[in-house]
């Protein structure tokens, strides 16, 4: 009898060791948690809703994500025209500078010339000559040669880095930039312009009812955007293809105007069922966007005009400006004035980049075609 009753006991140890299971169990379980809402704000759809679960990673997991190929080829695609000409050096020049700065994954850089012959900067910023389109197939809307440019690229160039960032000229890196991308979901910024659902009607033509709900495609452009080169080696053709046929149809050519290449890249990528991490920090358009602060990158697109007080004249040409478009047959001269006391932070620290970069290429003054 008496052994009956100590086996029927649990030993005090025992329930020491199960009370510090429970405990470890459950801090663990809250560690979870709150790493999942921490994370949730960044991994974003279209619609805002939850695009990627949070991955635990086991410790060997984990080794092998850090030391797996995370550097991206820097690409953007230009003409030999001065107004192109000038902005591809002040982004080389801001990607140099951010290459091996701590934070950064840059790997190489390439701008894809889509003139068809190599131009005088071919010593200056590594270039990959392509093809134009056909005479007269871009219809005079010059972008629709970007896409047909990156199908060339990287059918033909030798890239050694897993990812590609889709950049453009007007692009200067105001903070060194990390690969946003997760695995095969690409990262891009979110542009308040491009609607699909309210322009649903003209998208269906292209991505019809079978393909899923037209949030599907992201409001998104294809730059800036970090994308694996093995997924847009499969979305560029049906970039090319969505484009043109986009340009051919009078109601979407209307409708999207300027951001129609735009949205053929997110059309395409809907088709192939990609989508993308949406990140508003990824870049900054002064002068709507007040301040650089963690954001990655400027666009400069934007003109910027101001009165002498500091105050906004958009629209109006202000006594104080700065606009790419002031220098369409040749670059801008060095040391810009600054703006007036009151005009946002984004919008000085843009100029300001911009006379670093002209102060210190060299020939910046002499260069002609």
């Amino acid at each position: 009898m008496i052994g009956r009753k100590n086996m029927g006991r649990p030993s005090p140890v025992l329930l020491v060791l199960l009370v510090l299971g429970f405990f470890f169990a459950t801090y663990n379980l809250l560690t979870i948690v709150m790493h999942h809402k921490a994370s949730s704000s960044e991994n974003l759809g279209a619609d805002g809703s939850k695009l990627l679960e949070p991955v635990i990673l086991m410790p060997e997991e984990k080794k092998r994500a850090e030391n797996s190929n995370s550097k991206y080829h820097v690409a953007l695609t230009a003409t030999d025209a001065p107004y192109s000409q000038w902005q591809c050096r002040i982004m080389y020049y801001w990607y140099k500078e951010m290459k091996d700065m701590p934070g950064s994954d840059m790997g190489k850089f390439t701008r894809i010339l889509h003139s068809g012959s190599p131009d005088n900067l071919m010593e200056e910023i590594p270039t990959f000559v392509v093809d134009p389109l056909p005479q007269g197939l871009d219809r005079g809307y010059i972008v629709l040669n970007r896409p047909w440019a990156f199908v060339q690229w990287l059918e033909k160039a030798t890239i050694e880095e897993e990812y590609i960032l889709m950049a453009e000229p007007d692009h200067i890196f105001a903070n060194p930039l990390p690969n946003l991308a997760k695995g095969n979901h690409p990262a891009a910024y979110p542009f308040f312009y491009i609607k699909p659902a309210q322009n649903e009607k003209i998208i269906r033509k292209f991505y019809p009812d079978k393909n899923g709900p037209v949030n599907n495609v992201d409001p998104i452009g294809n730059s800036p955007v970090i994308i694996k080169k093995s997924i847009l080696e499969e979305i560029a053709p049906t970039w090319v293809n969505v484009s043109l046929r986009m340009k051919d149809d009078p109601e979407t050519d209307k409708a999207f105007g300027w951001v129609l290449e735009m949205y053929a890249y997110a059309v395409a990528s809907a088709l192939h069922g990609v989508r993308h991490i949406l990140r508003k920090d990824f870049m900054l358009q002064p002068p709507w966007d007040l301040e650089v602060g963690k954001r990655f990158i400027i666009h400069y697109t934007y003109g910027c005009d101001y009165n002498l007080k500091g105050e906004l004249t958009y629209g109006k040409i202000g006594e104080w400006r700065f606009d790419k478009r002031s220098y369409l047959s040749g670059p801008p001269p060095k040391n810009l004035s600054l703006p007036p006391p009151g005009v946002p932070e984004s919008v000085v620290r843009l100029v300001t980049m911009v006379n670093e970069a002209t102060a210190n290429i060299p020939g910046w003054d002499t260069l002609s075609q």
